[in-house]
């Protein structure tokens, strides 16, 4: 386009001329525009935010800066055992902007009240019980999760943080019966959680039964790894809490203060 006004060309007809010069206007600012773009890209990266300005413009403003995605395992048998202890812990640390995963913690806990776990255990989770013993006891792994926590900029007071679950279970009923049980206090931050099936229901208009297997059905997604992994359900949650976000979705706490 520069070139028409620098070579020996022949001469532009005048009635052209004002045609000409809008669109070497529009070339210049498209030039400009792909020079910002990649300025604001480098910026975001540099704080931690890897997405293209494409990827984010993708997704609607949610109002918290980052979801942990959580999903225990317990020990369990039929008739159920009682009480229940956590096996395993795992949490996702999902970029509210992105609703890309950008850091994992994952822990096996080695129970006390039932050490040995049961066939039945075993066949649903996974986890067999060579993966809990020895392993850190509970009140060790809620100290390791405050770390991990306090490392990833969660504990700072101007970043808004939300668990999320597949239900009410994990954070309403079995942390806090295991803590009570052994005496240990409840950070603050489980007190408040996002029900992906209450979030679910309400972005599809329908209540997910089956839990993570019909969300994904209802969403056309494929299935991570093996149910009832703790840590495979925390990224078949993720993967759908990034598709509902896709949608337009709006993600907002579910639980009632304690």
């Amino acid at each position: 386009m520069v070139a028409l006004f620098h070579t020996g060309a022949a001469k532009i007809p005048p009635s052209l001329l004002p045609r000409v010069r809008q669109a070497l206007c529009s070339h210049r600012l498209l030039c400009f525009l792909q020079r910002c773009g990649s300025t604001v890209n480098r910026k975001l990266a540099s704080h931690g935010f890897g997405a293209s300005m494409a990827a984010m413009s993708s997704f609607p403003p949610q109002r918290y800066h980052y979801f942990l995605v959580l999903d225990f395992e317990a020990t369990c048998d039929k008739p159920q055992i009682h009480p229940q202890e956590i096996i395993e812990f795992p949490i996702l640390k999902l970029n509210g902007r992105t609703m890309e995963i950008e850091s994992t913690f994952h822990m096996y806990v080695q129970p006390v009240v039932h050490p040995q776990l049961t066939p039945f255990c075993t066949e649903l989770t996974g986890i067999i019980q060579g993966m809990v013993d020895g392993q850190p006891n509970l009140q060790q792994v809620l100290e390791r999760v405050d770390e991990w926590m306090a490392k990833e900029g969660l504990l700072d007071p101007s970043v808004k943080s939300i668990f999320v679950t597949c239900g009410d279970w994990d954070l309403k009923v079995m942390l806090p019966g295991q803590c009570q049980y052994l005496g240990l206090p409840v950070a603050d931050y489980f007190k408040q959680w996002i029900n992906l099936k209450k979030a679910y229901s309400f972005a599809m208009g329908t209540w997910p039964k089956n839990g993570l297997l019909d969300m994904n059905k209802g969403l056309n997604l494929q299935h991570i790894g093996r149910p009832h992994s703790g840590i495979d359900d925390c990224k078949n949650i993720a993967n759908i809490m990034k598709t509902l976000a896709h949608r337009g979705f709006i993600f907002k706490q579910t639980s009632k203060p304690f």
